[in-house]
């Protein structure tokens, strides 16, 4: 519950911001005078989204303001249409102050409301090209400055790590069970149908990183990051081949070992409670799913030499990653947005571009292929949003809160709407070491 307990403290940061230096603090002025400062603060926070909002091209948005008038927004014509509903004038003020972080928080405290925020999120996510270009040329002159600064100050150690996977991992098992399919995969499913059920297209997902990466039964296979275990299930119950798979994320792990031995692999998989700096040993393949997006992007270029480190010369590596356009990663890299603030704390996507440039500054291994599946996340959200949906009752019987549960249904929202406007994507790559060659022509490789 971190998460909850961090906002609190931002809700007290975002008050002091809408005081005027100049003028006594806010909570310090009679209540009559309070009122007003406060209304003339939303007045004027509301005037200045609505100019941002006349300029929308990307979908048409319907807003009811807590005073019962109605504007709307965009082309009327528009393919992506969306109504929002504002119940507290202070969700004016956290838009102005905190820009996408105070539109979550308006969303997590209930100050405004859509049926579909997955539509919001996207009209929005459409109209953000300009905005992304005055940051992107504003980064070109600060960051050749600033990120030396930055690598002095040293990237994160494994203990700040483990807080931070613990800050959103060790929510509960029984939270992540909620919507996840059986095999408690907590990354992008592979579909290879729109009926295909959830299940089988996490299944599908470690299948094809297991044949892009060709596991037999003479490999040892090193898993950087274990989730729940299903990786390593899948890959020792149908390859026959030995899987050492290690997490940071106490919960994770003991649910792991459960799941490992009730599926009789114990002398095939070991679990290891290690961080990715502490691994030793060399290993045929490696395999890291959707875990590099909790590594610093001042960590990479570690990241992978560690990974060459543990792979023998002839060894192939099989990486999910969720990623950012490369023409935003400088000007983002060092921002913090909804999901690093309130859901994933020490979160950073990398670029394809910045994983090839850590891979070639730092490592002998070669990028062998890039795969895009970032339409089939854009559906795996989708699932997981209706089932946490359908299952709110439960989530309050296991003491989950209302703000908790608008937080989540938000985040899983706010990802969909990105995958679907290509805001990110998610990306299977498969590296090769220098000593990798291919044994004549295959399927895959035609």
């Amino acid at each position: 519950m971190t998460t909850i307990t961090r906002s609190s403290r931002d809700d007290a940061a975002t008050i002091a911001v809408e005081a005027p230096a100049a003028s006594p603090p806010l909570l310090s002025l009679p209540e009559t005078q309070r009122s007003r400062r406060s209304l003339a603060t939303s007045n004027v926070s509301r005037r200045i989204v609505n100019r941002l909002l006349e300029r929308l091209h990307g979908g048409h948005l319907r807003v009811t303001d807590v005073d019962g008038g109605t504007s709307a927004y965009g082309p009327a014509d528009a393919a992506l249409r969306a109504d929002l509903v504002v119940r507290d004038s202070r969700a004016w003020r956290a838009i102005v102050a905190e820009g996408s972080i105070g539109f979550g928080r308006g969303f997590i405290e209930g100050w405004w409301h859509s049926d579909d925020p997955v539509t919001v999120v996207r009209i929005l996510i459409a109209n953000m090209h300009a905005l992304d270009d005055i940051q992107r040329r504003v980064t070109r002159l600060t960051n050749p400055v600033l990120d030396p600064i930055r690598r002095r100050r040293g990237p994160r150690d494994s203990h700040r790590n483990r807080e931070d996977i613990s800050a959103h991992y060790d929510i509960g098992n029984e939270f992540f069970s909620l919507f996840l399919d059986e095999t408690l995969s907590y990354s992008s499913a592979v579909f290879s149908s729109a009926d295909m059920s959830l299940r089988d297209a996490s299944l599908a997902k470690y299948d094809r990183l297991l044949d892009k990466l060709d596991v037999g039964s003479t490999d040892h296979v090193l898993e950087i990051g274990t989730g729940w275990g299903g990786f390593a299930i899948r890959a020792a119950g149908t390859r026959a081949c030995e899987v050492t798979t290690t997490t940071i994320s106490a919960e994770q792990r003991s649910e792991a070992v459960d799941r490992v031995a009730a599926a009789e692999l114990d002398r095939q998989v070991t679990l290891l409670d290690s961080d990715w700096r502490d691994l030793e040993g060399t290993y045929d393949k490696v395999v890291s799913i959707e875990m590099i997006e909790a590594v610093d992007w001042r960590d990479y270029q570690d990241y992978f030499a560690t990974i060459e480190r543990c792979l023998k010369p002839d060894g192939m590596v099989g990486i999910q990653a969720i990623c950012m356009p490369d023409r935003r990663f400088e000007a983002k890299k060092n921002k913090e947005d909804f999901i690093r603030r309130f859901v994933f704390p020490g979160g950073m996507l990398p670029s394809i571009g910045a994983i090839s440039d850590a891979v070639g500054r730092a490592t002998h291994l070669q990028v062998l292929d890039v795969e895009d599946l970032s339409i089939h996340y854009a559906e795996t959200l989708r699932r997981w949003r209706v089932e946490f949906d359908e299952s709110i009752d439960d989530a309050h019987r296991l003491g989950l809160d209302d703000r908790f549960c608008r937080l989540w249904r938000f985040y899983l929202a706010y990802c969909e709407a990105a995958f679907l406007e290509r805001h990110c994507t998610v990306n299977q790559f498969v590296l090769v070491g220098p000593d990798w060659r291919p044994d004549g022509i295959s399927p895959r490789q035609i």
